[in-house]
């Protein structure tokens, strides 16, 4: 038997066999439903697993690939921080926190932005438990390791739950892993992507006729896949209901434009898998659409700055003069360093596919690196 045929011979209490169970009682589950299951369910969720972040887990992020990416947004942040006027009880904001390496090098950097991190309160917005630990493990040895003020931290489930006042808010990959819905085009109509079952395993399959038509241009052909991201929508109109003056930096894959397509990836150990093979096992994610989530912002009252590819945005942070300085000091990493920062600018790669945008309150100027 073949990989993944045991993967989807699910056990009796796996959460393929939940899913088979719930498909039963309640019928097909749209496909925002199916990867709400995958990431968040409370006893096999990918998510309440702890993730498989880094070289040894399922992929790989920004931060950490090079702590020069996390460094080049702590300076970002005390920037912003001074263009707002130097508020006092300032949030720092981070939307899923990951293992906690970009906070750990950003506040490391950030110290040099005098006054900054006397004013500021972390706030890291991490719904997992097992993740909150390997975050705090990461951060608190490092905020006690701080030479400068070292801010106070704290975790909240929600963006909701962080007190208001002037905030900057960071989220390098995590839109993508938002739950997203699906529509397929057939019999001349747009439909809802369903998941149903197939004896024991789960397939992709036609669901009910939907009236949703895409601000999309062109015509599309039967089996044209349109992705909606309520998600985003969502945590757009969360920033705009906070006081006070608010600047978003929102880093993540997908194109500038709007498009049809099918994203909708799993992947594990490194390797793309079938999404529908073992839900929990791998992690499930979609491109994010940034021309959907600049009309999101602007419905909701803020103003939008890019998408930029992130090397431009890395580039006008001076990622090339970080980069050179970090091998001075260390010649025995130079090697490791400039691969990190190649791997982080490929245009082909992260630094094309990977867009940078900027969400800020109406009345503020755009941030440092948008200009």
């Amino acid at each position: 038997m073949s990989r993944d045929e045991s993967d989807r011979r699910p056990g009796r209490d796996s959460l393929a066999a939940r899913l088979i169970a719930r498909i039963d009682r309640e019928g097909p589950l749209p496909v925002d439903a199916f990867m709400a299951a995958c990431l968040e369910d409370s006893r096999h969720g990918y998510w309440q697993r702890g993730g498989g972040i880094g070289a040894q887990g399922d992929f790989i992020t920004a931060p950490e690939i090079s702590q020069v990416f996390g460094e080049l947004i702590g300076l970002w942040c005390g920037v912003v921080w001074q263009s707002l006027g130097h508020p006092d009880g300032v949030r720092l904001i981070e939307l899923g926190p990951g293992r906690g390496s970009l906070m750990v090098d950003a506040l490391r950097a950030a110290g040099a932005v005098a006054g900054f991190l006397e004013a500021a309160s972390v706030h890291l917005i991490e719904a997992s438990g097992p993740l909150r630990e390997v975050q705090r493990q990461a951060l608190l040895p490092a905020r006690r390791r701080t030479r400068s003020h070292a801010p106070p931290i704290a975790w909240h489930a929600s963006l909701g739950e962080v007190p208001q006042g002037p905030a900057i808010v960071i989220a390098n990959e995590f839109l993508d892993a938002l739950p997203i819905r699906q529509l397929i085009f057939a019999k001349s109509a747009w439909h809802e992507r369903v998941v149903a079952g197939e004896g024991e395993g789960l397939k992709f399959a036609l669901g009910a006729r939907v009236d949703d038509a895409p601000p999309l241009a062109g015509d599309p052909t039967p089996g044209t896949i349109w992705e909606v991201r309520e998600g985003d929508a969502a945590l757009v109109a969360e920033l705009a209901r906070r006081a006070g003056p608010l600047v978003a930096l929102l880093i993540d894959y997908g194109p500038a434009e709007d498009a049809f397509g099918d994203t909708l990836q799993a992947v594990r150990r490194h390797a793309y898998v079938d999404p529908l093979a073992a839900p929990g096992a791998s992690d499930l994610s979609a491109h994010v659409q940034f021309a959907a989530l600049k009309r999101s912002a602007a419905a909701a009252g803020l103003a939008a700055a890019g998408p930029l590819p992130q090397a431009v945005l890395l580039g006008r942070l001076g990622i090339g003069e970080r980069a050179a300085r970090l091998m001075a000091a260390n010649p025995e990493r130079a090697g490791e360093i400039a691969a990190g920062v190649e791997r982080l600018m490929s245009p082909t790669g992260m630094g094309g596919l990977f867009k940078a945008m900027a969400i800020r309150s109406r009345h503020l100027s755009p941030p440092a690196g948008f200009l």
